[in-house]
């Protein structure tokens, strides 16, 4: 594993790669993406500042938590071009954040204490199954899980 120096203003993207334990395909991706963004060498070789680290870990995250690519890249959007991203910058993306994560934290809590009575008790019970629904009744309402999506 190639470490990257403390001081280094670049890294390859194998340094990258180990440093951030993202593949190198999963980086190449991200910068097709327009999610990241290096410079090339000469050797037509990919140079990433370091401070793309930071911005990897921060798709790493949202996308562990389910935020889509297209909003992960609008949000890395707002932090600036030509200087590494400071505290205030950082604060600024995570707040975008705030609604998304509570709205989605309030949609798990809905399927959690909507799906327990048939996985705790396991029989799917037609008149308690949350996901019942005969003769697609519910379509009428529109589309997608309209129980459980509070509708």
């Amino acid at each position: 594993m190639t470490q990257l120096p403390w001081n280094a203003k670049e890294a390859t993207v194998g340094e990258l790669s180990d440093r951030s334990g993202v593949p190198p395909s999963a980086l190449r991706f991200y910068e097709r993406e327009g999610l990241i963004r290096s410079r090339r060498t000469s050797g037509n070789q990919r140079r990433y500042s370091r401070d793309t680290l930071r911005r990897v870990a921060f798709i790493r995250v949202s996308q562990r938590v389910g935020i889509p690519l297209a909003r992960i890249r609008e949000v890395l959007g707002l932090l600036p071009e030509g200087r590494t991203p400071n505290r205030a910058d950082w604060a600024n993306v995570s707040e975008c954040w705030r609604d998304d994560l509570n709205s989605r934290i309030a949609q798990l809590e809905q399927l959690r204490d909507h799906l327990t009575d048939c996985i705790g008790c396991g029989c799917l019970s037609i008149d308690k199954c949350q996901l019942a629904n005969p003769h697609d009744a519910l379509g009428e309402q529109g589309p997608g899980p309209r129980r459980l999506l509070g509708a």
